[in-house]
């Protein structure tokens, strides 16, 4: 597999984590990363801070262990460095959610700005970016008041 493909993969194996419930495999995807919401202000590095902050951000639901969302990930453009170490990445996402009380509908669009390292021959995350660009009904998918975000 390219080194584009195994990128691609970690983006897309975020959207599966976060949308599992699985915070800390979202978490280990940031273990020597860090992700920046500049709408929010907000940047935390780690495996511990990002676990937290997903914690404290994202409803899951007792019926699923989820936050019933579909993180859609599309327009993927990754450029990787001549050296073959460094690489950038990106990406439209849309959050899809239905709930019990939530006709399906999208609740939150924007882009990613990744950068990744390869280490010991792995590719890895090492910054996201998170951009908001459509805001929708975001109170059945967050623990907190989303007004900040627009």
């Amino acid at each position: 597999m390219d080194d584009s493909r195994h990128i691609e993969n970690l983006i897309y194996r975020y959207a599966e984590a976060i949308d599992a419930g699985e915070l800390e495999t979202v978490a280990e995807l940031f273990r020597d990363a860090e992700i920046v919401a500049p709408a929010m202000n907000s940047r935390r590095a780690g495996y511990d801070e990002v676990l937290k902050m997903y914690q404290q951000s994202t409803r899951l639901y007792a019926d699923t262990a989820n936050p019933k969302t579909k993180h859609v990930t599309t327009n993927v453009i990754i450029e990787v460095a001549a050296d073959g170490l460094t690489a950038t990445s990106r990406a439209y996402y849309s959050v899809l959610q239905a709930t019990e009380n939530l006709p399906l509908q999208v609740i939150i669009s924007g882009r990613y700005r990744d950068e990744f390292k390869k280490v010991a021959g792995e590719w890895r995350f090492s910054r996201r970016e998170m951009y908001v660009d459509l805001l929708g009904d975001l109170s059945a998918h967050l623990l907190y008041d989303s007004s900040a975000l627009s």
